[in-house]
C-alpha cells in the first residue's frame, strides 16, 4: 500500500513520473477527496496523490475538502504525508523562486472544519511543533542530493483567502516575525497530526506579499 502521501497546490496537479498509475476513488466518512486518488510508484516507494484544489483548480481554499483529503490517505496506509504549496514571502531572505519547509504555522483560517474529534468523540492533540521535523531534514538532504536547494524553517501564516492580504495586514505578519503566507496549510497540518501523519511542506515563493511594494505581481508564467 502507499506510505507516501503528496497534496499538491497551485501548479501541481500531478506527478508525471508515476509508473503503475491507478485512480480510486475513497469514500471517507467526510465525503470525497478533491478529486480520485492517483497511486502510483516512483522508484521503490509508493505514492497516493491528491491535487488540493481539484481537477482543474475548481475549489478555492476554503471549499478543500481537508478532512476527507487527510482521511483518504490514511485510509490508504499512508505514514508520511508531504504538502506542496505556492506562497508568498514576507521577508527578503525568501525571495520568489525559494522552495522553504517551514517550521511553524500562525492560522488566521476561520472558516474551516479543522478536527476529526467532534460528533461525540473528544480528544486534545498537541501542536506545539505542527511540521515533522525529521521528515523535514530527510526532504532537505534528499533535495540537496538532487542539487535542489530549499531552506529550512520560518513560520507561514494561513489566511482564510481566497483575496490576499492588505498591506496592513501583511505588515502586521512581518512584525510578528512570520516569513511566508498562504491559504492551504491549515486545516490540514492539524488533521494530519490528529490522524498519526507525519506532516510537512514545501512552500514555493511566487512573490513578495504586498508589504514589498516595489515588486511586480506575480504571473501565471512565474
Amino acid at each position: 500500500m502507499p506510505t507516501l502521501g503528496v497534496i499538491g497546490g497551485s501548479g501541481l496537479y500531478d506527478i508525471e513520473q508515476l509508473a503503475n498509475v491507478q485512480l480510486v476513488n475513497v469514500d471517507t466518512p467526510y465525503g470525497s477527496p478533491s478529486a480520485p486518488v492517483t497511486v502510483g510508484s516512483l522508484g521503490s516507494i509508493e505514492i497516493a496523490f491528491i491535487p488540493r484544489h481539484g481537477v482543474g483548480h475548481h475549489l478555492t481554499p476554503t471549499e478543500v475538502p481537508y478532512q476527507a483529503n487527510v482521511h483518504a490517505l490514511r485510509q490508504l496506509g499512508v505514514t508520511h504525508l508531504l504538502s506542496i504549496s505556492a506562497v508568498g514571502s514576507l521577508t527578503e531572505r525568501y525571495p520568489p523562486l525559494t522552495l522553504v519547509c517551514p517550521g511553524q504555522i500562525i492560522d488566521r483560517a476561520v472558516f474551516r472544519n479543522r478536527t476529526f474529534f467532534d460528533r461525540g468523540v473528544v480528544a486534545h492533540v498537541g501542536l506545539a511543533d505542527p511540521f515533522c521535523g525529521s521528515f523535514i531534514r530527510t526532504i532537505i538532504d534528499r533535495a540537496a542530493t538532487a542539487g535542489v536547494t530549499i531552506e529550512d524553517g520560518g513560520t507561514y501564516v494561513c489566511i482564510e483567502g481566497p483575496q490576499f492580504s492588505t498591506k496592513a495586514e501583511s505588515n502586521l505578519y512581518r512584525s510578528w516575525g512570520a516569513s511566508v503566507i498562504g491559504m492551504t496549510a491549515m486545516p490540514e497540518a492539524r488533521l494530519a497530526r490528529e490522524a498519526e501523519l507525519c506532516y510537512a511542506q514545501i512552500s514555493m515563493v511566487t512573490d513578495f506579499d504586498v508589504w514589498h511594494e516595489s515588486e511586480e505581481p506575480v504571473t501565471v508564467e512565474t
